[in-house]
């Protein structure tokens, strides 16, 4: 009786990347990508250059002011006290990614995404310096020689310039731009520019040049979770399997096989089996498979069937972005969009609301923040000649970009009941605050009746509104 023989096998944590060689595709996608791409390494690499006149910063359009606590966008300024405006956005920014997802899929992976933007022009240097598909493959396969070695190095110097040069934008965000480009070669910059730059280099490059379709793939959450935002109505990349493969499956249009009457007489579909959609498909997924996690729905497998079919003489629209309930209808329709889901309604409602309150917040918000608040231990004094004494907390924040000096009054009691004590000049710097304490001091006749009064700070400058305040006074 034998013995069964064991066979031991090795499980690796992670997969060994199979380089991905894309091929370049014309067509209405790629356009658009293109498009997408020139525009926001326009707006990226240029926003730090723009100047700006300004008072109590550096002359630059956007500066995030770290030392001053104050975030400059254009003629706006953020202060910390304005923090809910990013508790906002962060649920604009999420929503907004809820309801793309709902109606198109993962289409902000596939256009819009910091990741797929880098990694489309860091192939586009490939694509110039290396050659097409075919010629960086030859390249890849062929031994290190002096051709290899030139082409390969000066590409991924050139994507090393390209990281170099975005962490460097990053930090000029955050500081003076032609102050740190003139002091980073000098050696008179802060450590934490270097670092900031250094680690943003060698992040981008290797995400860009080196991980690719794996950041996507393993790193990004968004890739796992996607799924649960799906519905039968999301407009995806989808294969039309029933005319792409027919009765008898792809074939390659041979001699007997090239007209489509040809083909639907034997049984085989539209699809020539050209491999084209895999080809220019940047993970390396091959969309005939039906939908996969890995797919960040650049639309480029559209572009390259539509191109094929195109050559052939069949309709387009054998790869689309089309809905799982359309595809499996008996009847399909034309793709749309459809709007008209609970889910999807929700999300715009409350996307809109967010919106509008972001926008009403930042357009109403005044230059003077003021609070009181009423010192609660005692809650009132009675002096030696009956008067009643309340006390409280004044808090006084200038979010101008000048020195401004304010008038505290009182409404609803006598002005010669308020006592600031040793303040005497209320003088704010731009973006700071100021918080003292003042007393109200009431005659017993007068404590008796009143129960609420007004604090009014008013900025002496031309054309400043006063800010009221209400209190409450506790007399018994």
């Amino acid at each position: 009786m034998g013995q069964a023989q064991e066979t031991e096998t090795e499980d690796h944590l992670y997969q060994k990347r199979i380089p991905i060689f894309v091929r370049s595709v014309r067509g209405k996608f790629r356009s658009f990508k293109t498009g997408v791409l020139v525009l926001a390494y326009a707006v990226y690499f240029a926003l730090p250059w723009v100047p700006w006149h300004r008072a109590s910063a550096a002359d630059q359009a956007i500066l995030f002011d770290l030392v001053s606590r104050k975030f400059f966008i254009f003629n706006l300024v953020v202060f910390p006290q304005d923090i809910i405006w990013l508790a906002m956005l962060l649920f604009i920014a999420a929503t907004f990614l809820f309801f793309a997802t709902g109606l198109i899929g993962r289409a902000w992976c596939g256009f819009f995404c910091f990741q797929t933007l880098w990694t489309d022009m860091f192939m586009l240097v490939e694509h110039m310096i290396q050659g097409e598909r075919p010629a960086r493959m030859r390249l890849y396969k062929q031994p290190w020689n002096a051709e290899k070695i030139l082409k390969i190095g000066s590409s991924h110097l050139l994507m090393l310039l390209i990281a170099c040069w975005t962490g460097f934008t990053f930090a000029a965000y955050y500081t003076y731009a032609p102050e740190l480009l003139h002091d980073l070669f000098t050696g008179e910059a802060n450590r934490a520019a270097y670092v900031t730059i250094a680690v943003l280099t060698a992040t981008t490059y290797v995400a860009g040049a080196l991980a690719r379709e794996q950041i996507c793939t393993f790193i990004c959450p968004y890739a796992r979770f996607q799924g649960v935002m799906y519905e039968p109505d999301t407009l995806v990349i989808s294969y039309d399997t029933r005319r792409g493969e027919g009765t008898a499956g792809r074939a390659l249009p041979k001699a007997d096989l090239k007209t489509r009457e040809e083909r639907q007489a034997q049984g085989h579909g539209d699809c020539i089996d050209c491999g084209f959609c895999v080809q220019v498909c940047p993970v390396g997924i091959d969309i005939r498979n039906g939908l996969q996690y890995q797919c960040i729905s650049c639309a480029l497998c559209i572009d390259a069937c539509n191109n094929i079919m195109d050559s052939v003489g069949y309709p387009r629209g054998l790869i689309r972005y089309d809905s799982e309930r359309n595809m499996e209808s008996e009847n399909p329709h034309p793709p749309r969009l459809a709007w008209r889901r609970l889910k999807v309604l929700g999300y715009a409602v409350a996307l809109s609301l967010m919106v509008g309150l972001l926008i009403y917040n930042i357009g109403t918000r005044k230059d003077t923040e003021v609070r009181i608040e009423q010192v609660r231990q005692p809650l009132f004094v009675r002096l030696e000649n009956g008067a009643v004494r309340d006390r409280y907390q004044v808090h006084i924040v200038n979010k101008t970009e000048q020195e401004v000096t304010y008038l505290l009054t009182v409404r609803g009691i006598p002005e010669s009941a308020l006592d600031l004590g040793a303040v005497t000049e209320l003088r704010v710097r731009p973006g700071k605050a100021l918080k003292f304490n003042v007393k109200i001091d009431l005659p017993p006749e007068i404590a008796r009746d009143t129960h609420e009064f007004e604090f009014v700070v008013t900025p002496q400058i031309d054309g400043a509104e006063p800010v009221a305040r209400k209190a409450s006074f506790v007399g018994d």
